[in-house]
């Protein structure tokens, strides 16, 4: 039913940044009406929309943004005139082709959905990426063969070292329901660990293969180990970002999104997960076409699939699915019409350190958004649902300043990196420049290693840290976060940093 309303502020999108926007200023401005637009039935709240009278959600997508008129009309009919407009849209999954029934793309709670209905009678699915979502499938995943292919040298390359993936491999083979209870680490177990190793490398030896080497053959120590190493070795796609996007406007997921979530297939005991490594897809075939192929020779090997997947190593996969996980693009399509908004490289509506866009009183956050300010040297922008609520949440206040004409400063949460998650069953904590992104050589890494523990290296320039990767329950993300703030000069310590003897906790209280 068509209907016009005026409106001090509108913000678009039921994810996390839209939700987490939409109650900030819902509760700081209890007399105004806020409309929240989702196209997805499904909205994300972090705390109990009852509590906002004033908030109003409205189920459509939108149509038509005019915004120098202060115009949006949605998909319902519904017409709203907007003081103040924040576009929380976020991303779209990057699918691998658009005309495969074949193919699907994992990215908001109605696709996960999806997913676990076409599981449920799969005996093999490939999956094709090596980011967060298909770091947690491929574990998450049972009763089904999965061949996971990766562009990269090591799995996990967006969140962590070639050492890193190294120590989760394991778990891939493991029995995943004594795992799940396993990993809980105890405090003591490992302190004094004769498995427990510490060592030094400089600059961009974090591909060693010296960590694969002592984990596969369990080298036995005393005490801790260290390890000084002095040459280069190659470290080709170790730094590179993941970042990409697909087609439903449904809510991100967010952490645990398959918690509660059965994610089993149609074999009794499944044959695991094998992996690809430094591979794409070169094409994915239909069985139809498939069989008109010259491939279909190699049928009576290959078997009779729904679907194939031909890797760029020229290795041949039958599948009952492919899982298209390589990442998301922002959703920006619906505003861009008849606007003059400044994109980012990577497709993001660009926005200043208040969250604003080059269109007067259009704010953004989360997915959609990129960061167009100049960052802290210990901040970087990834799509994650950690950074699309803090950015949600500054993006409200930034309004509300804008209202009240107050000033308002970055928020503090944009001074440092950090996300915590969990893969493979491991709490993992990221801080700063945890990768060395952007440090070239000047870096030297300080490394621990439990098996089947924890996993915790540090990033070091200048003797002071800037960066980290917490693997494990390790306890050190409070006292890591501290010392990359306050930028202690930690060159004294050397390795005894990591020292599994040393409670460093007490050490910088």
């Amino acid at each position: 039913m068509a209907s016009e309303k005026q409106a001090t502020f509108v913000i678009v999108g039921g994810g996390i940044a839209g939700v987490t926007c939409a109650e900030q200023i819902a509760s700081q401005f209890p007399s105004d009406e806020v409309y929240l637009l989702t196209a997805s039935p499904l909205v994300k709240t972090v705390t109990n929309f009852k509590q906002y009278p004033n908030l109003k959600v409205v189920q459509s997508a939108v149509k038509l943004l005019q915004a120098k008129e202060h115009l949006l009309q949605a998909e319902n009919g519904q017409t709203f005139h907007y003081k103040k407009l924040c576009i929380c849209s976020g991303a779209r999954p990057k699918l691998l082709t658009q005309d495969n029934p074949h193919v699907l793309g994992i990215r908001d709670t109605d696709s996960a959905q999806e997913f676990q209905k076409r599981l449920s009678k799969a005996k093999r699915i490939v999956v094709i990426g090596n980011g967060g979502i298909a770091l947690e499938l491929v574990y998450e995943v049972e009763g089904c063969e999965v061949i996971w292919a990766i562009k990269d040298k090591a799995i996990g390359n967006t969140f962590f070292d070639a050492g890193a993936a190294q120590f989760l491999i394991p778990s891939l083979e493991a029995d995943k329901k004594r795992q799940r209870a396993r990993y809980t680490t105890d405090k003591t177990a490992g302190m004094n660990s004769p498995h427990t190793l510490v060592y030094t490398l400089t600059h961009s030896e974090h591909c060693c293969p010296l960590l694969a080497f002592l984990m596969k053959n369990e080298c036995c120590c005393n005490k801790y180990v260290h390890y000084l190493l002095g040459k280069s070795l190659d470290t080709d796609n170790v730094y590179n970002s993941h970042s990409g996007a697909s087609g439903e406007l449904g809510s991100a997921l967010g952490p645990d999104w398959h918690e509660g979530i059965e994610l089993r297939g149609a074999v009794q005991n499944s044959s695991g997960v094998h992996i690809e490594y430094e591979c794409e897809v070169d094409k994915i075939y239909t069985q139809q076409d498939f069989l008109e192929s010259k491939l279909s020779t190699n049928k009576s090997e290959l078997g009779v699939w729904p679907a194939y997947v031909e890797l760029t190593n020229r290795k041949t996969y039958g599948c009952d699915l492919v899982i298209s996980a390589t990442g998301v693009v922002p959703n920006t399509d619906p505003f861009l019409s008849g606007n003059s908004f400044e994109l980012a490289v990577d497709h993001g509506l660009r926005v200043d350190d208040h969250m604003r866009t080059s269109e007067q009183d259009v704010y953004a956050a989360g997915d959609v958004c990129t960061a167009g300010w100049e960052p802290s040297a210990l901040w970087q922008q990834m799509r994650l649902w950690t950074q699309a609520r803090q950015m949600g949440w500054y993006a409200a206040r930034c309004m509300a300043a804008d209202v009240l004409e107050e000033p308002i400063e970055l928020d503090f949460c944009f001074e440092l990196f950090s996300h915590i998650t969990k893969f493979f069953n491991y709490k993992v904590v990221l801080l700063g420049k945890f990768n060395a992104q952007g440090l070239g050589q000047d870096h030297e890494l300080l490394l621990r290693c439990t098996k089947g523990q924890e996993y915790v290296k540090v990033v070091l320039t200048g003797g002071r840290m800037v960066g980290a990767v917490l693997i494990g329950d390790t306890d050190l993300e409070e006292t890591f976060e501290n010392l990359i703030l306050n930028q202690m000069d930690l060159s004294r310590y050397g390795e005894e940093l990591l020292n599994p003897n040393i409670d460093i906790e007490d050490y910088f209280d």
